[in-house]
């Protein structure tokens, strides 16, 4: 009893070193504040895969009921609200950049359309907004289209009663705003990309110090040395992720989350022991923190793209999705988004969790017998 004591205490004091190690590394530490604070805030917010407050004019020159009804359908989130403007102010708005939508309503087109006719609207678009241009198209397009049938059909029942009519209720995310699919995939890939980079470097930072020799006199085991870092870097990532989606994602960015907050933070501690344990494999591979930073791009690309936080596995080929099933990072996404954004409980994602802990076993043991290895031929 009194050597397991021993043995806690070890690992406690060393993951107290980490600590006072992490918060003199100034560096560090603004990444993981600007990982969990601004590049959340703008992984929801500046790279919206929806159009979102594009700028529209209309220059209105048949001044009828349907023109300013098709002018009032434009509006936010989507568009800003239109700017009035006459044909010879529509070039100085485009190439000035002012403008990305010019919609030009000619005359008597409230009077063609009621008279059954199609007549022809003008969208100029500023193409140099790539994203927003091709969008915003497709978003102008179906509106014109269904204000203009409902304004025609308004006095003409239909002749024909549809057998069925689909009712859509969204129950979560009603608005379709992507802020709120963003900012908790955000958090998901932050998580791990900071962990297997705070374990690796924890351990290269004592083999550059020269602290590495240091431990190896003292009566300390390699798996004390292990533990210390996993708990200590563990535990900074896990606060900072509870603190980015209570108060960034929930306070700064106002998305609803219905899931259990302690169900994913027990989803991410499990995870965490996992991604941890490939970071100080990869500290005992590499010599230097550039060597480092090289092997990191390697392993974290293919796990954060792969991943299925970023596209649908489904989409992928099935050799991909087999391989990736020996990751957690594939788990781990699925639990994190089947809480956050479906609200499901531990009967929905206990496989989720016991598919981390498997994986975390084995790589915490190949990490153990790595750091073994490496340590003893200092």
């Amino acid at each position: 009893m009194n050597k397991f004591n021993t043995h806690l205490s070890n690992i406690f004091h060393l993951g107290l070193k980490e600590f006072r190690s992490l918060f003199h590394d100034i560096a560090m530490l603004v990444m993981i504040a600007f990982m969990f604070t601004a590049s959340i805030y703008l992984d929801a917010r500046a790279k919206p895969d929806s159009l979102n407050h594009a700028a529209i004019a209309v220059v209105d020159e048949d001044q009828s009921q349907l023109s300013r009804r098709l002018i009032d359908a434009m509006q936010p989130p989507y568009f800003r609200p239109p700017i009035l403007l006459s044909l010879d102010e529509v070039d100085q708005g485009l190439d000035s950049g002012r403008d990305t939508f010019v919609l030009n309503i000619p005359p008597n087109f409230q009077r063609d359309v009621m008279a059954g006719r199609i007549p022809a609207l003008q969208l100029n678009v500023d193409a140099t907004r790539q994203s927003q241009a091709l969008i915003g198209s497709a978003y102008i397009q179906k509106i014109l289209n269904d204000e203009a049938k409902n304004f025609a059909s308004r006095d003409k029942p239909s002749a024909s009663i549809q057998p069925a009519e689909q009712v859509i209720h969204v129950l979560s995310n009603p608005n379709l705003h992507s802020a709120w699919f963003g900012s908790i995939t955000a958090i998901i890939n932050n998580v791990t990309l900071l962990s297997i980079i705070l374990s690796g470097a924890a351990l290269i930072r004592e083999r550059e110090h020269g602290t590495i020799e240091h431990l190896l006199v003292m009566p300390i085991t390699p798996l004390e040395i292990m533990l210390s870092k996993v708990w200590s870097m563990a535990a900074v990532v896990l606060i900072a992720s509870i603190f980015a989606l209570q108060i960034m994602v929930k306070g700064v960015l106002d998305v609803t989350v219905n899931g259990s907050g302690l169900l994913f933070a027990l989803g991410t501690l499990l995870y965490l022991f996992a991604t941890s344990s490939i970071g100080i494999f990869m500290g005992t591979l590499a010599r230097t923190m550039p060597q480092f930073g090289l092997l990191a791009i390697l392993v974290l690309l293919p796990l954060q793209m792969l991943s299925g936080a970023v596209t649908p596995r489904e989409s992928m080929p099935e050799m991909v999705q087999w391989i990736m099933s020996f990751t957690p990072t594939v788990h781990f996404v699925s639990l994190s988004q089947a809480i956050l954004f479906r609200a499901a409980n531990l009967t929905v994602v206990w496989p989720q969790m016991l598919a981390i802990v498997a994986i975390a076993a084995v790589f915490f043991m190949l990490a153990h017998h790595r750091l073994r290895k490496s340590i003893g031929s200092m």
